[in-house]
């Protein structure tokens, strides 16, 4: 989940016991109060959640439903054309519903027996420490809140068509699950925040918006590409450049825009031996001195 989504919707507690997202805006359901008390009540589901218990189920609308529909047809398309093979294959084997959104709880039992993953309710933003450590527990944290219905192919932070649409399907192959599961170990296993900030930076230009050369095409693999209904279409026109861990852990970049610096890996086995080394084995010491290197 992106981080940054928080300066787009923050959540916030209050006295009594309620919980409200702040929407900017900018937001698409700014000005309407049905889906601002939606996002309220979703986001509490999440607050007062336990590990360990039933994810609780949030009840969505025909018209939620109806986005996730539309959404999950029109990328498939693009899927088909766009995704790396492992991607796909992940998506075969989870086996999505189509027609409705589904609860977190449903895609836990989907995605357990083939790679151990979980989901966890989150309501907005999780602590980079605590979104990434629990990776390598086999959790993902995942809002359960659907986009705006006026701009159905659109959203300024990650909702459950990302989390699970652009991530869940990822999870499903086991050679993408493992990265997963290293970029939690390497989170749990840095201690300064510097450290932590480029082992969420390579994660980034990776799971999140990573792209592989697959025969003579070049095909994506980072859920925030996949989950973009426009960006899947653009990705290919961007600044690609080979996968280097110094040059990811140096680049900036905005999440409010298409990302237009991509990183490209060979091969699956090119991005294991690279990325997954790397968070296999990385400490504070190794990435300052790869730091210090790439200034």
């Amino acid at each position: 989940m992106f981080e940054e989504a928080q300066y787009f919707a923050p959540v916030a507690a209050r006295d009594d016991g309620s919980v409200v997202v702040e929407l900017a805006a900018s937001h698409p359901g700014f000005a309407d109060p049905v889906y601002r008390t939606r996002r309220n009540a979703i986001a509490g589901l999440a607050v007062n959640y336990r590990r360990g218990t039933p994810i609780p189920v949030a009840e969505y609308t025909e018209q939620e439903h109806g986005i996730w529909a539309l959404v999950t047809r029109e990328l498939a398309v693009k899927h088909d054309k766009y995704a790396t093979a492992e991607y796909l294959d992940g998506a075969a084997r989870l086996g999505l519903p189509q027609d409705r959104i589904p609860q977190l709880e449903e895609v836990s039992r989907l995605l357990e027996p083939l790679t151990g993953f979980r989901y966890l309710p989150a309501a907005g933003l999780v602590p980079l420490r605590d979104f990434y450590g629990v990776l390598a527990d086999g959790y993902f944290h995942s809002t359960q809140y659907i986009r705006h219905h006026s701009v159905p192919f659109y959203t300024p932070e990650p909702d459950v068509i990302h989390e699970v649409i652009g991530h869940a399907n990822a999870l499903a192959n086991d050679r993408y699950a493992a990265l997963y599961r290293l970029a939690g170990e390497a989170a749990r296993r840095v201690e300064s925040e510097e450290a932590l900030e480029i082992v969420s930076k390579v994660f980034w230009f990776t799971l999140e918006f990573g792209v592989m050369s697959e025969g003579a095409e070049l095909k994506a693999y980072g859920a925030g590409i996949l989950s973009s209904y426009g960006e899947i279409e653009e990705f290919r026109g961007m600044d690609i450049r080979p996968l280097d861990l110094q040059a990811m852990s140096t680049t900036k970049y905005d999440i409010t825009k298409y990302q237009d610096v991509l990183f490209r890996a060979d091969s699956l086995q090119h991005l294991e031996d690279v990325v997954g080394g790397f968070w296999a084995t990385c400490d504070d010491e190794s990435i300052a001195k790869m730091v210090r290197v790439s200034r």
